[in-house]
Formats: C-alpha cells, sequence, structure tokens
C-alpha cells in the first residue's frame, strides 16, 4: 500500500491504516521522542499523545513536503506543549551555572546511551533548546518562536547547556580515571 493512500485512509480513520503508520513511524519517533523526554516512561507518554495528535490531523497533510517532517514536527510540539501546560520554560538563575571547562572526548569513548543520559539530565528548558539548535537543526529564531524566548534568551541557553554538559563529561571522565589507577 502506497503512503498516500495509508495517509488517506488514516483520514477516514480506517484502523488498518493508523496501526500501518503507527508500526513505521514508532521507532523513529519514539527515539525522538525520548531526546524531548526526562526518562522512558515521559517519551512513551508523548509519543501517545502525539499519534493522537496525528491521527486527529492527518487529514491536514497536504502532501507538501516530508510526511515523516510532519510527524516529528507534532511530537515535538506534543513534548513541548506538555512543558508550556507544567510552566517550567522559565529561566535558570544563571549563579546556579558552572563555568566552562573544556574538555576533549573522542566519539568512541562515549556512547549513544551515556550522551542521552546526559541531555536528559539538562533542566527543562536547556533541554528543549539543545535539542532543537542542535540535534534537530532549528535556527535560534525558530527556537525562540517555538519556545516563546528571546533569539537571544536561545543563544544564552544553548550555551549554558553545552557548559554544563562538558562539565558532567568532565567529572565522569575524572571519576573513570580515578577508577582505572586503582
Amino acid at each position: 500500500m502506497s503512503l498516500e493512500k495509508l495517509i488517506r485512509d488514516c483520514a477516514n480513520n480506517k484502523q488498518n491504516a493508523q496501526e500501518e503508520i503507527y508500526r513505521l513511524y514508532a521507532g523513529k519517533l519514539f527515539a525522538l521522542s525520548l531526546k524531548y523526554s526526562r526518562n522512558k516512561e515521559e517519551a512513551e507518554d508523548n509519543l501517545q499523545d502525539g499519534f493522537i495528535t496525528i491521527f486527529k490531523k492527518i487529514e491536514q497533510f497536504k502532501f507538501k513536503g516530508s510526511f515523516e517532517g510532519w510527524l516529528k514536527r507534532i511530537v515535538i510540539n506534543t513534548a513541548l506543549q506538555k512543558y508550556r501546560e507544567k510552566n517550567v520554560l522559565n529561566l535558570i538563575n544563571e549563579e546556579s551555572i558552572a563555568e566552562e571547562v573544556s574538555v576533549e572526548i573522542s566519539k568512541e569513548e562515549v556512547s549513544l546511551d551515556y550522551l542521552l543520559g546526559l541531555i536528559q539530565s539538562l533542566p527543562n528548558q536547556y533541554r528543549l533548546v539543545f535539542n532543537l539548535y542542535v540535534l534537530d537543526g532549528y535556527s535560534h529564531r525558530e527556537v525562540g518562536k517555538t519556545l516563546g524566548i528571546s533569539e537571544g534568551t536561545s543563544k544564552s541557553n544553548l550555551s549554558r547547556a553545552r557548559k554544563i554538559l562538558k562539565r558532567k563529561i568532565e567529572q565522569d571522565q575524572k571519576e573513570n580515571n580515578q577508577y582505572e589507577a586503582l
């Protein structure tokens, strides 16, 4: 069955087409949801809510651009909307951020799960800006518009997110070196 037919059948509330769309895209969208969530359970909730929205609004997809890109936008917006509703997108006090620490790591030394864990541990505002800008390729203007913050705040939050990540990686490397020395 073609993707266009699946989308049209979903718009007509055909359950088998909805199941097929879910089967085709759930894995990729879960990985995306995980980037915007604190943990697996929250990511699963965001994915579920995202698919509910997808199936409610699928008739709005006009076959212009990528269907997968359209799905990703909905999942991202679903996660962001939950943070807006909880009012957790407030700026974080600068005094709680440590000075930038230079750290060098090689890609071979860091696992994807480790990096995802570090990103998930960032404060909400920083994690969302980092994900939108670094991982999903939004501009600072787009990040600002999406999160309801200024372009400058987006840049500042990205800088702070990077500093926190560098500090955590450096701390973990120091701890690992101490264990290796034993």
